[in-house]
């Protein structure tokens, strides 16, 4: 019964990345992109978890009877559920399937049995969630909803997802207050950029709820004389490229001489040339590994086309530049062939 629950979630997966690809071009625009985008992670995600362990038993599975669709997908999984009804990953994963063919009362349906074979797994708590929001008028989430965000948030309070939806759905009961309180707590977790956007989502629902504006977001994690402003800024007489117009740009602290894993780093628009930013302690990836920690560091930026961390072929850097710290005054980068 293993290695059919594997090679089943393998042929499931094939099917569905195959269908979710395809069906936007056979419709001749764009089709939910983002809901395909996150029903395409999701069901990966529950492929992996069925298939981790035992690859042998995989490989010893034949592929010719994969299904051709996602229908044909779901259906075989349907039959395999029938026979071992106990699975809340299996039902997970029908309930994925189920939302990307468009099916929501049966998504709803395999997520609600999904709960109750895994009343305390967060991750299926919130994807069961967002079914029936999904599937009910007007996207709402209904109290029972709720109640699944408000215990997966529980379960695990370090999840920024359960948080934000949390949000959602008392926003949408007209709890404006509560949703800005919500959404409060999860601002010390994000990364500057995704903290200024909710910052602004805050600001509205405050604003509703007669409340006064959030007091301004310090400089990021200053670290007493530890911080460090940068400037980062196009040559005089360069232009940036158009293509690289979406591109973005890295600000990284790093050890000189040291491993690549930043001590610091912030990530911004690259349309929003020239920058100053300010690094402190709260922009190190490694909580053991900070500016406060250290005296001296090696100063980068970087354009990356790609949006990755990780320096990829044809990213653009400025010139290290490397200061001792506590460092007056900011540290220039420029980017000479942008």
């Amino acid at each position: 019964m293993v290695s059919l629950w594997m090679a089943l979630s393998a042929a499931v997966v094939a099917a569905a990345v195959a269908a979710l690809v395809l069906r936007p071009l056979r419709a001749g625009g764009q089709h939910r992109p983002f809901m395909i985008a996150m029903l395409a992670l999701g069901l990966a995600g529950g492929a992996l978890y069925l298939l981790v362990g035992t690859p042998d038993a995989a490989e010893r599975t034949a592929v010719s009877n994969e299904p051709a669709t996602l229908e044909d997908g779901v259906q075989a999984l349907e039959q395999a559920l029938a026979k071992d009804p106990q699975r809340a990953d299996g039902w997970a994963l029908l309930g994925r399937s189920q939302l990307a063919l468009g099916k929501l009362a049966e998504a709803t349906a395999a997520f609600d049995r999904a709960v109750q074979l895994a009343p305390d797994d967060p991750g299926i708590l919130v994807e069961a969630a967002q079914a029936r929001a999904q599937a009910a008028p007007g996207k709402q989430f209904d109290d029972q909803a709720l109640q699944w965000l408000r215990h997966a948030n529980a379960l695990a309070p370090e999840s920024e997802r359960a948080g934000w939806l949390i949000g959602i759905a008392l926003r949408q009961r007209g709890q404006d207050a509560e949703a800005a309180a919500a959404w409060e707590a999860l601002l010390p977790r994000l990364e500057p950029g995704a903290a200024r956007a909710l910052r602004e989502q805050i600001a509205i629902a405050r604003g509703n709820a007669g409340l006064p504006p959030l007091a301004d977001a310090p400089a990021p994690a200053a670290a007493g004389n530890h911080a460090l402003t940068v400037q980062v800024r196009i040559a005089p007489g360069s232009t940036l490229d158009p293509a690289l117009a979406n591109a973005t740009v890295f600000v990284i602290a790093r050890a000189p001489g040291g491993p690549p894993m930043p001590i610091a780093v912030q990530k911004h628009p690259a349309n929003q040339l020239p920058l100053r930013v300010t690094l402190g302690d709260g922009d190190s990836p490694m909580p053991t590994s900070t500016l406060s920690q250290v005296q001296e560091v090696e100063v980068i930026a970087r354009l990356s086309r790609s949006g990755q961390a990780n320096r990829q072929p044809d990213d653009v850097e400025t010139t290290p530049v490397r200061v001792r710290l506590p460092h007056a005054g900011p540290v220039p980068l420029v980017f000479d062939r942008p």
